[in-house]
């Protein structure tokens, strides 16, 4: 008589013994959102970004101020590029390429105190400084 053989062993079935491996909760603690299935909690950042206002009315995340700021330029320019006697003017600034147009529109001009002038010249239609207006006057100067 023939005796047949497994081709493998005998295998007891894994019991789930306490300290199995991955029994019960299978390593996910006890109860609560980040025990069940498809768990996924939220952001704290999230949070906080949901609680702030939005911006209505002015386009999205538009801070940009609505004020046109002048621009800029200072005496020790003004005393480079212009001789005695000449007058100074947002446009003949914008000619003379020493300003820009902001969206197409020459805006206004003023004039800072940085630097020394030590000749007359005439300024007209632009914003001031204190400072500026007396070094211009100091040295002869009139403004309009």
């Amino acid at each position: 008589m023939i005796e047949l053989k497994r081709k493998t062993e005998n295998k007891k079935s894994k019991l789930v013994g306490r300290g199995g491996v991955r029994g019960k909760t299978s390593g996910r603690g006890t109860k609560g959102q980040k025990a069940r299935a498809g768990h996924r909690i939220r952001p704290h950042i999230r949070d906080i970004i949901k609680k702030l206002p939005k911006l209505r009315g002015r386009g999205k995340n538009i801070n940009r101020a609505f004020k046109i700021s002048p621009n800029t330029i200072n005496v020790a320019i003004l005393a480079i590029n212009f001789p005695a006697g000449s007058i100074v003017s947002p446009s003949i600034l914008l000619n003379k390429k020493l300003i820009r147009r902001s969206k197409g529109v020459v805006s206004n001009v003023k004039i800072l105190a940085k630097g020394d002038i030590k000749h007359a010249i005439s300024i007209y239609d632009c914003q001031i400084s204190d400072s500026a207006k007396q070094k211009i006057e100091n040295a002869g100067g009139k403004i309009y």
